[in-house]
């Protein structure tokens, strides 16, 4: 059969219909559709993606290139002859120290350093002082003495990075210093003169270690500070929307206290998310009873994201919310009127009795059957009601770390917003202006 594009062949199939074949493709072209498939999209999304990181957090893009800044500069020990000369062949020492100590931000490339420089001190006079001591021993003797000493200090400090106190701030000291001390004993065996070989490893570590600091604290320097203040803005940012449906920091700045907010957060976010399953359980209250506390629940979750928005805005500005406080206070309001529509529940639907006046009455067994099946059907929303309340206990308890930390760091105080001033009015228009003095009374 001829098509408007060319020729077309079609088969009859038993059921009496036609099928349409297609010309088989070429090895070449299912290769290149594979190779599109496999390598092409994959490399295109895959620099999509470090585009947007890029974009997002422009400080993740400096750090590389201040990191290529630093192997550029102490590759120069290998290029310029002088400097070759005076370090020798263990330039490659610096080179590795700029690998393995450059960090993205200060705080984290000065603490390696040290871990670094502490453990190649303390490792290169261990090993030369073995080797001094094998030294003075026969020469048959001299592979054991080493041998075990590199057994037995290995062993040690593999050990020691179990414990859990020195895996936090001394696993990576630990390592260098199993590497260290195992290469100085080792090459002190061949190598005569090994107090200048140590000597020199030392200061090759020593250029790696002063470069990376340098280039990490001048170019772009990223403090653990900031990012730990944009984080806790952020979570308290995210706890807010999840209920609807600055320069560098002086010496001694109180960060323990962001720990403490960062705890009492993620109690609040367990809460909600508590809260959400809840919502979407299985096992529902009657539709009149939901209706009944609706509109108390969601007025409840508004007013808890304001307060949680406003103690973000305060550690964001560094300033005391002037407003806070009763932000607080309509929240509290509202929690009463959640609990009175709870409390206006009719009677036997919320307290359902247990037992009967008469227990001789033979309608006994079917009265107390009904009062179990209204249990369970208010089971979930006084699940949800504890839930609720006990969502704004948490909340509390982060508007109390807050003001803790507003006073520790000496936050400045917000100039209140001026309420709008009332006009004596008629009789018959005091309604209107009660609403509105409420009104502008809520905006602020």
């Amino acid at each position: 059969m001829v098509s408007g594009a060319g020729l077309e062949w079609k088969i009859n199939v038993p059921d009496g219909t036609s099928k349409v074949l297609e010309p088989k493709q070429g090895l070449a072209v299912r290769m290149w559709q594979k190779l599109h498939s496999l390598i092409i999209m994959k490399t295109w999304r895959f620099l999509v993606e470090a585009w947007n990181i890029g974009v997002a957090e422009p400080t993740k893009f400096t750090h590389c290139l201040k990191v290529g800044l630093a192997l550029t500069l102490v590759s120069l020990l290998y290029y310029m002859r002088p400097l070759y000369e005076s370090v020798g062949k263990n330039a490659m020492w610096a080179v590795m120290t700029v690998v393995v100590v450059s960090e993205y931000t200060v705080g984290s490339t000065i603490y390696k350093s040290i871990n670094r420089t502490v453990a190649t001190v303390v490792a290169g006079s261990l090993g030369v002082g073995v080797n001094w001591v094998a030294s003075q021993c026969d020469n048959k003797y001299q592979p054991i003495i080493l041998g075990a000493s590199v057994f037995i200090f290995a062993s040690l400090a593999t050990f020691t990075r179990f414990i859990p106190k020195v895996k936090a701030r001394f696993d990576y000291g630990a390592m260098i210093f199993i590497l260290t001390f195992s290469l100085v004993s080792i090459s002190g065996y061949r190598v005569d003169e090994l107090v200048m070989l140590a000597h020199q490893r030392l200061s090759t570590v020593a250029i790696g270690i002063s470069l990376c600091i340098i280039i990490s604290m001048l170019c772009w320097p990223v403090w653990a500070g900031d990012q730990l203040h944009k984080q806790t803005i952020s979570n308290l940012e995210k706890l807010a929307i999840s209920l609807e449906a600055h320069g560098h920091f002086y010496f001694g700045y109180p960060w323990r206290q962001y720990l403490k907010i960062g705890a009492v957060a993620r109690s609040c976010a367990y809460c909600i998310d508590n809260l959400n399953s809840c919502i979407d359980s299985k096992m529902q209250a009657p539709e009149f009873l939901k209706n009944h506390i609706a509109d108390k629940g969601t007025r409840l979750s508004f007013r808890c994201s304001e307060v949680l928005k406003e103690l973000a805005t305060a550690i964001k500005t560094r300033k005391r919310s002037s407003s806070i406080d009763f932000s607080v206070h309509k929240m509290m309001f509202e929690v009463e009127e959640f609990q009175n529509a709870l409390k206006s529940l009719p009677y036997d639907i919320v307290l359902p009795l247990s037992t009967v006046e008469n227990p001789s009455d033979t309608n006994a067994e079917k009265k107390d059957n009904t009062n179990q099946g209204t249990l369970l059907e208010v089971l979930p929303l006084g699940m949800l009601a504890t839930l609720l309340i006990e969502m704004v206990a948490r909340i509390e308890e982060v508007v109390l770390e807050v003001d803790k930390l507003a006073n520790m760091a000496e936050f400045k105080i917000q100039k209140e917003k001026k309420l709008p001033k009332v006009q004596p009015v008629e009789n018959n228009q005091t309604n209107t202006q009660g609403q509105e003095t409420v009104k502008a009374i809520e905006e602020v």
